[in-house]
């Protein structure tokens, strides 16, 4: 269990060390930056008087509605580290002078809390590692991959299947998404039911502590290493890159993307997939996009050739009607590179999964459910004649669990949504600058989640990290309790939330990485924390 879980430090001692560690800090940052200049290449550090400063902090943002907020507090600067060394140089000289740091790889963060800050006195910089960490070494005899944060899905991807159709890595399905955050949260895509979220294929890692040491799994020790393969990013310290174990597929698999309107019994088909796709064969992943226009879209992937696959669902899934004619084969690679599993555009190969600019125009908000016990046909009557009728309707992604998913303990890592759940639910809102600001896709999204709440998982009402969401509940202060992180905290991790607060007790109880969902130190005595 728990190594020196910094409970049986004193209260004076936190407050003598923090005050010190304070009192060195310099107004407006310039003594950060004067230690960044002495420790770190000046091309690699991008400051507000650099020419190219907002360039550098849109580059990956991914969703246009932190703009504003962005540059209205912007960072004091960016860092793009080009090793390791640099990394511990921006968290030593951040301890030092007061100054702390957001960590992005792929700048999909829900809320943008890996670059931005919603309160207005903090100071920060980031620490962006999709600039250059972003390397993926394959050790072809051992069968796994160390890949940098700073990577994209589909960078990984490219890297372990491009030259062996056999080989994969069980990841999400948009290829731009950055490997930290990605895998800090869990990782769920269209293999899960086969082989686990990714982080169930995590078996070594390397991260820079709030104190600035690099540690490897070993050096980390087993209580960190289970807290940052799913207990979310930006808390217990900056990981640089992550040892991957690689899975096996067959040459060929199967997708097929079968629409659905309501009239052509798409409330029948619904209504029947939830009991069907967390029980079908591990090898088949089904999942579910309601969107506006009363439809749903049945998206799968089959590890296997068509006459397999369709031999299955005539078999446990025959109301969806798929036949051989839906069937499109090809390698495991071109699957993780089909634009209606990726939202990406169409493309060669090496464009889809390579390409790291690509974005939507559109400002978007997500929240996330999990349901364990199916919902009532007259319900999803109800969401597809009234919900998806309403001005501002987005969309809703149902993704099954089951398979693999059902035999690993909640407590096994972070994520704790597994045996029992039939499938997690994201609600996605979209809408353009102009207009009425968004106010009718607001209304719809917080709406329909009202309404969801009496048909999902309840005490807690369960969240997904990685579809990361502040309504639901942020850390009271600057610096955030235990207690007051509860309320958000048990909603992404049950359980699991304690396990993960005494762990941050135990490896950085300054709470120098934080954020406004960021987990709190688990402490037998509240004090007050100055930085």
């Amino acid at each position: 269990m728990l190594r020196g879980l910094a409970l049986a430090f004193s209260v004076s001692f936190f407050s003598c060390h923090l005050t010190s560690v304070a009192s060195l800090a310099s107004p407006g940052g310039h003594g950060f930056l004067q230690c960044l200049r002495e420790k770190i290449p000046s091309e690699l550090v991008y400051t507000q008087s650099s020419s190219n400063f907002t360039d550098v902090l849109f580059s990956s943002i991914k969703n246009p509605k932190f703009f504003t907020t962005a540059t209205a507090r912007p960072p004091l600067c960016i860092v793009t580290p080009g090793d390791a060394s640099h990394v511990q140089a921006a968290v030593l000289c951040g301890r030092r002078q007061g100054v702390r740091l957001r960590v992005r790889s792929g700048g999909h963060d829900y809320e943008g809390l890996s670059y931005r800050s919603t309160r207005p006195s903090e100071v920060f910089a980031v620490v962006d590692l999709g600039a250059s960490l972003r390397a993926v070494r394959v050790d072809w005899l051992e069968s796994t991959a160390w890949v940098d944060s700073g990577a994209t899905i589909g960078e990984l991807y490219y890297a372990i299947a491009r030259n062996n159709s056999r080989v994969a890595f069980p990841a999400g399905e948009c290829p731009t998404v950055g490997v930290g955050g990605h895998f800090s949260g869990g990782g769920i895509g269209m293999m899960t039911r086969k082989h686990g979220l990714a982080v169930d294929k995590i078996v070594d890692a390397r991260l820079v502590n709030a104190d600035g040491d690099l540690l490897d799994r070993a050096g980390m020790g087993e209580d960190l290493f289970w807290a940052i393969r799913g207990g979310g990013g930006g808390s217990f310290g900056i990981v640089l890159s992550w040892k991957v174990q690689l899975v096996q597929v067959p040459p060929t698999v199967t997708v097929f993307n079968i629409g659905k309107t309501v009239d052509q019994g798409a409330l029948e088909i619904l209504t029947r997939w939830q009991h069907v796709a967390p029980s079908l064969p591990s090898d088949l992943t089904i999942r579910v996009i309601v969107k506006q226009g009363q439809q749903a879209l049945f998206q799968a992937v089959y590890l296997g050739a068509c006459g397999a696959l369709v031999a299955t669902m005539d078999k446990q899934f025959p109301k969806l009607g798929m036949t051989s004619a839906d069937c499109q084969q090809m390698t495991w690679l071109q699957s993780a590179a089909t634009p209606f599993l990726s939202f990406a555009s169409n493309g060669t190969l090496e464009e889809v999964l390579l390409d790291r600019t690509v974005w939507t125009s559109a400002f978007t908000k997500a929240k996330s459910d999990y349901v364990l016990r199916a919902i009532p046909k007259a319900v999803w009557k109800d969401i597809f004649s009234r919900w998806f009728a309403m001005d501002g309707a987005g969309d809703i992604i149902l993704e099954p669990h089951g398979g693999f998913m059902d035999s690993v303990p909640a407590a096994a890592t972070p994520y704790p949504h597994r045996n029992g759940v039939l499938y997690v639910i994201q609600y996605i809102a979209s809408w353009q600058q102009q207009g009425d600001g968004g106010a009718a896709a607001k209304s719809w999204i917080d709406g329909l989640y009202d309404f969801m709440g009496q048909h999902v998982c309840k005490n807690p009402r369960r969240a997904y990290v990685n579809f990361r969401d502040l309504d639901i509940g942020q850390n009271d202060d600057d610096d955030g309790t235990f207690e007051s992180g509860k309320v958000w905290g048990e909603r992404y991790f049950v359980g699991n939330y304690r396990r993960l607060a005494a762990v941050k007790a135990a490896v950085d109880p300054t709470n120098y990485f934080r954020n406004q969902q960021s987990i709190p130190p688990l402490m037998e005595t509240t004090t007050t924390q100055v930085i």
